[in-house]
Formats: C-alpha cells, sequence, structure tokens
C-alpha cells in the first residue's frame, strides 16, 4: 500500500528514517561533547569570567564565528578531504558524520554559553567565598543551575541538526531529506515529499516536546 501511494518501499522509507536517526545521534553526541567544553570556555575566559583570559578568548571565539559563519552545504565541500581521511570515504551516512559535527559543535557552543551566562553571578560569587575552586564552581554550581536551560539548547541544536541532515543527501547521506529529494523532488513525487515532510514535522515536534518535559521537570526539582 506505502508503495502504491508514495512510489517507494516501505523499507526504503524505514531505512531512511534510520538513517536519519543514526546521522542525527552520533552528530549530536560529538558535538555535545566538544560543544560543552567549548561553551564553558567562552564564559570562563570572557572579560570579568572566573579564568578570565582575553587571548583564549579571542581565539574561541574567533574559530566559533568562523566556522558558524560557513553555510552547512559549503562546508560538506569544503572539509571532504578531511571528512575522508576521518571516515575512510566522502559519501554516505557515515561520513556526513564529520560535516554534521563540525555544524553542530559551535553552534552547540554558542546555546550553552547563553545558557551558562544566565546564571546569576551572585551564585558563582558566593561559591568562590566558600572556597571551592574553579572545577567545583563548574561541577557543583554552573552545570547545575543552568541543567534546565542547557537542555532546551541541545534540543534547540538537535532541531537545526535534524534539518542539516537533510542537506546531507548531496554526498549521499541517506536520510529522510535524501529521500525527499532523490525520490521526490527530481522524480516529481509530490505525495512522497508531503509525506517527507510530515515525517521531519514529527520528528521536531517529538524533540521539542521531549526537551520542554525534561527542562520542566529539572526546573521543578531544582
Amino acid at each position: 500500500m506505502v508503495e502504491n501511494w508514495l512510489g517507494i518501499s516501505s523499507h526504503r522509507l524505514t531505512e531512511a528514517a534510520v538513517q536519519t536517526f543514526y546521522m542525527l545521534g552520533w552528530s549530536l553526541f560529538f558535538g555535545v561533547l566538544i560543544g560543552i567544553p567549548v561553551g564553558l570556555i567562552l564564559v570562563l575566559c570572557r572579560k570579568d569570567g572566573l579564568c578570565s583570559s582575553p587571548a583564549v578568548y579571542f581565539a574561541v571565539n574567533g574559530i566559533v564565528n568562523t566556522v558558524r559563519s560557513v553555510p552547512f552545504v559549503i562546508l560538506l565541500v569544503f572539509i571532504a578531504p578531511l571528512t575522508r581521511a576521518i571516515a575512510g570515504t566522502r559519501i554516505g551516512t557515515k561520513a556526513a558524520i564529520v560535516p554534521l559535527v563540525f555544524y553542530i559543535a559551535p553552534y552547540l557552543a554558542r546555546l550553552i554559553e547563553s545558557s551558562l551566562l544566565e546564571v546569576k553571578a551572585g551564585v558563582l560569587e558566593a561559591a568562590s567565598a566558600m572556597g571551592a575552586d574553579t572545577f567545583q564552581i563548574i561541577r557543583y554550581f554552573l552545570l547545575p543551575e543552568a541543567k534546565a536551560s542547557l537542555v532546551l539548547a541541545v534540543t534547540t541544536g538537535t532541531i537545526g541538526l535534524l534539518g542539516a541532515t537533510a542537506m546531507a543527501g548531496t554526498i549521499g547521506g541517506g536520510g529522510v531529506g535524501d529521500l525527499a529529494l532523490t525520490y521526490g523532488y527530481q522524480r516529481f513525487n509530490n505525495e512522497l515529499m508531503l509525506a517527507t515532510v510530515v515525517i521531519l514535522i514529527l520528528f521536531v515536534q517529538l524533540i521539542q516536546s521531549l526537551g520542554n518535559y525534561f527542562s520542566k521537570k529539572l526546573r521543578t526539582h531544582a
């Protein structure tokens, strides 16, 4: 029935959804691993930060701004040699993860920076007055105070990353976005285009709802 309506098999549709989740999951995992430390550096090394260092802040801030200023489609092509060095190939779902990480890491770093800056200065000053060192302030005060906001930051980043996975189809990354372009747009299959749009909307709604839920739970138990 699905094949008669959409022009593709249900297996192909399921495979595309799995590819999207694969790219989304691994890219987000590595993006968070990079984004949190970079966001912390931007907060700690800024003027009046706990570890104020204008030189470090200037360097990291410049790198983040530079990477974020490159459109994702151009980034895909620009770092193709690096993608091949890391993933062993320039095409495919596995290869798409490399540029997706480069795309999402600085984006998350900015969102995390904004979340951490929401923590009241008085909380950090009180922690410092109690004799806590920088690591203790980060672990026991800064991150716990910002956890609800951090969840929403990661949620926003995840939705942005989902949109980027659609463009990964230009390097054969697969996924729902590639399905829409290859089997929908290029073959004038409007039904499939509509179906993929609905699937992506459902993904976004699910991600945002989960993010809002966990953020609310964290604020309630704060």
